[in-house]
């Protein structure tokens, strides 16, 4: 049976337990913090992270990895592998899975590079759901095929605490985001062939977590969905809350709490909310 690498970056949300477990090569983006540069989930906890973006957010940015890192970890994947599967965050969101996709073919290394087009919860179950059918047997080829189709079927949508830091990354315009504080306008987020797009305005916060919580009612219709994740911006509190009242109206929903990625975290925002699925 080939042997298979598997590669991702710190957008995947997967914890440290479960990557070590399943020898996963992760690379990491990087978060700016009052001036100061961290590699994600290698410098700081997400906790730690969390904790300083509530102190410092404005001005926090996030940069990709550095080429060579790439160039680096295939070079040594290449000795020990027949074959990897990258997975990594959206393309339209950071340059990393193009630096991925140049490093495999520099390298010679084999690898089958792969666009969420998301990340966070997502990601993460795509890999998950990789290493199932890698461990029932299924072979490389279809492994890949069937990882391709998992894009398209994943959603997730974010509930930022403010519009704040969403102007000073550039996703939403002065203009918009002082009209709105005016207005006490909320937007719900979501992801569009990989783009963030503003899927709605609303009014009131209050009206905008009913939306949230309308919007897993329809995936459970839709797909039957038995499992998902509400994830939180440094707010455990507020996500714990959700989860107890989701799984009141939906007996048969799993549902997981996870800290929101800090690359995320960093462009909407501490007290950010975030519900995401993957369909079986």
């Amino acid at each position: 049976m080939s042997k298979i690498a598997w590669i991702t970056d710190s957008t995947c949300g997967l914890p440290e337990e479960f990557i070590k477990k399943n020898n996963i090569h992760v690379i990491p983006l990087h978060v700016i913090v009052n001036g100061i540069s961290y590699e994600e989930n290698v410098d700081l906890t997400i906790d730690e992270f969390y904790k300083k973006l509530e102190e410092h957010g404005e001005g926090a940015s996030t940069s990709q990895p550095s080429y060579g890192q790439f160039i680096r970890l295939y070079e040594q994947l290449k000795e020990k592998y027949d074959y990897g599967i990258a997975i990594h965050a959206s393309s339209e969101l950071t340059g990393t899975y193009q630096s991925s996709v140049n490093a495999a073919k520099q390298t010679g290394f084999h690898v089958e590079v792969i666009d969420s087009k998301i990340g966070a919860y997502a990601l993460g179950q795509m890999i998950k759901r990789g290493l199932n059918l890698q461990r029932i047997g299924k072979g490389f080829k279809e492994i890949v095929e069937t990882i391709r189709t998992l894009p398209e079927k994943a959603e997730m949508f974010l509930l930022p605490s403010s519009l704040n830091q969403l102007k000073r990354s550039g996703r939403v315009s002065t203009t918009q985001a002082v009209f709105a504080s005016l207005l006490n306008i909320h937007v719900i987020l979501g992801f569009d062939d990989g783009k963030v797009i503003l899927e709605e305005r609303i009014r009131s916060k209050k009206r905008a977590k009913r939306r949230m919580f309308e919007r897993i009612e329809q995936a459970v219709e839709k797909y039957d969905l038995k499992e998902m994740s509400v994830m939180h911006a440094g707010v455990l509190e507020t996500a714990q809350q959700w989860k107890k009242e989701i799984e009141q109206f939906h007996k048969q929903l799993k549902v997981k709490v996870e800290s929101l990625v800090p690359v995320a975290g960093v462009h909407t925002g501490y007290g950010t909310m975030a519900i995401a699925w993957l369909p079986k």
